[in-house]
């Protein structure tokens, strides 16, 4: 992906797009994917970075949503497991098998977990990974020793999917691309342009030249995830809200609290919901919380309060309690939640996806969730192909291969999330053996992957490559800082920047990382 040439082919464009999407996250990029892949002329426009908000704060898993099965949303659970079947198909360099186990402990109920997943692997079908079976208390310290043993009865094993989410949304605007889409990060829309009181396109700013452009298209769709009600005013300043954004904390620890392969789901914290502790990246991923807040943000933050529940909750099922120091990055992510009349409760909201057009024939897809994106992309493509009159054409991605695709990893090589891209990072090393060089020895990353990402997958600044094109932030918000001056500088050279630039990115980005690093 080349950013130049996607604006060149925005200018170029003659008449109408027949699908314009804004919004660059899991439901716009599939979107995108979808809809160029049945071959309409396609134009996604995000206002920051692919993949900026929370897309690329999940609790890093493709799940059927065991929480839901005992909501009894059964509609949900297996529209979720068919999904997972088929991105773990689609996107295996980026999506695999993950075990999970619910401890069971005298001081909770839990046969739920028992019968209640054995539905869940019949709800899997074809698509399932492996039977979830009834453990010892032996069997359940030997997979993860780490467990507080007082109290320990056994527990119960089951298999859900893992992923990294910002990773697959790169791959999923590279593919779009591949497709024929044209896709524009840092574009942000202003304003609808209509004829006839119908939607006929958007104003938009290029947030790196101040350039303005309007831009026809057949159909706009919305999905713009916690931003939704932003562009439906645009569209009718008199429309209610329908988003009731939450928030969903999430903390990283060294790997010693969860050395082991196998993953830990609480089923009952103090707000209602689940919390997991999983495997990631060599790290543990904790959470999550399930706070309202009143406004979304493109950067939103842990409050304290949070991060001491997720502290508290941690250190009632490890042996070894985690504190403040431990934490590694803690970051926070906003729930695009769609709000019925008169529930209050976030974690009851449903997590089906909301589709509707307005009168003005803007189609807004929002709510839903990472794993469920590719449904959610093939509804909104038949919706907005009816409503823009576009002729018919089959959803192919069923079976679409994403970018990287790659059956055979070797998740011991830390390149192996660019999947058969690897070894065009290799050949980069080999013929400078300069780009191998580490750019902290707290992580993996090297010099190559910062060219990559400015390359291949339009990373236009600092943030960009710490936080999304690598996952330094997520993973050592103190370690991504000592990378930061580095960045800037290979940034700069590959861009034509300057060193006040420079300094100016690191600067911006050690005020963006203070929010992801815990003082004692």
């Amino acid at each position: 992906m080349n950013r130049d040439l996607m604006i060149s082919r925005i200018e170029d464009h003659p008449g109408y797009w027949d699908i314009l999407i804004i919004g660059g996250g899991a439901s716009g990029l599939g979107t995108a994917v979808d809809a160029a892949a049945r071959g309409y002329k396609t134009l996604l426009l995000e206002q920051h970075d692919f993949a900026k908000g929370t897309s690329s704060r999940s609790t890093k898993l493709v799940h059927g949503g065991v929480r839901y099965l005992q909501q009894g949303n059964i509609g949900l659970v297996l529209e979720a497991l068919h999904e997972r079947g088929l991105l773990i198909h689609n996107a295996p360099h980026l999506v695999r098998h993950q075990s999970f186990i619910v401890p069971s402990y005298d001081w909770f109920d839990g046969p739920f977990y028992g019968v209640g997943l054995k539905v869940y692997d019949l709800l899997a079908g074809k698509l399932g990974l492996r039977p979830s079976k009834i453990l010892s208390r032996s069997e359940t310290l030997k997979k993860i020793p780490t467990v507080e043993p007082d109290g320990l009865r056994g527990g119960v094993i089951y298999y859900d999917g893992q992923f990294d989410d910002a990773r697959l949304a790169i791959n999923l605007a590279q593919t779009a691309v591949e497709q024929g889409a044209t896709v524009l990060n840092y574009c942000r829309v202003t304003g609808l342009l209509k004829e006839n009181r119908y939607v006929s396109g958007v104003a938009a700013v290029d947030e790196e030249s101040g350039k303005q452009y309007e831009i026809n298209a057949r159909v706009v769709i919305n999905a713009t995830g916690v931003f939704t009600d932003g562009i439906l005013q645009m569209d009718d300043p008199e429309t209610e809200r329908i988003i009731k954004p939450s928030q969903g904390v999430h903390l990283i620890l060294d790997k010693e609290f969860l050395p082991g392969k196998a993953a830990i789901l609480v089923p009952h914290t103090d707000d209602g919901r689940v919390l997991f502790a999983v495997p990631w990246h060599d790290k543990v991923v904790v959470g999550t919380t399930d706070t309202p807040v009143p406004a979304a943000e493109l950067e939103p933050v842990a409050m304290e309060d949070e991060v001491e529940f997720i502290l508290e909750h941690a250190a009632k099922y490890l042996t070894k309690d985690p504190v403040r120091a431990d934490v590694r990055s803690v970051f926070a992510g906003l729930r695009p939640l769609v709000s019925p009349g008169g529930v209050e409760n976030t974690s009851e909201i449903s997590r089906d996806h909301y589709l509707a057009v307005s009168k003005s024939g803007l189609v807004t897809i929002a709510g839903g969730k990472w794993t469920t994106y590719r449904k959610m992309a093939e509804d909104t493509v038949d919706r907005a192909a009816l409503v823009a009159g576009l002729n018919p054409h089959p959803c192919p991605t069923r079976d679409l291969r994403i970018r990287g695709w790659l059956k055979n990893i070797d998740e011991d090589n830390p390149l192996y999330v660019y999947g058969s891209d690897k070894v065009l990072l290799e050949k980069m090393i080999k013929k400078q053996p300069s780009l191998g060089h580490q750019l902290d020895a707290a992580l993996p990353y090297t010099e190559a992957e910062v060219i990559w990402g400015i390359q291949q997958e339009m990373a236009r600044t600092v943030e960009d490559i710490l936080s999304r094109r690598t996952r330094a932030l997520l993973l050592d918000a103190k370690a991504s800082v000592r990378m930061a001056p580095r960045v800037a500088e290979l940034l700069a050279q590959e861009l034509g920047f300057d060193t006040d630039w420079q300094r100016t990115q690191v600067e911006a980005y050690k005020v963006l990382a203070a929010n992801y690093i815990l003082e004692a």
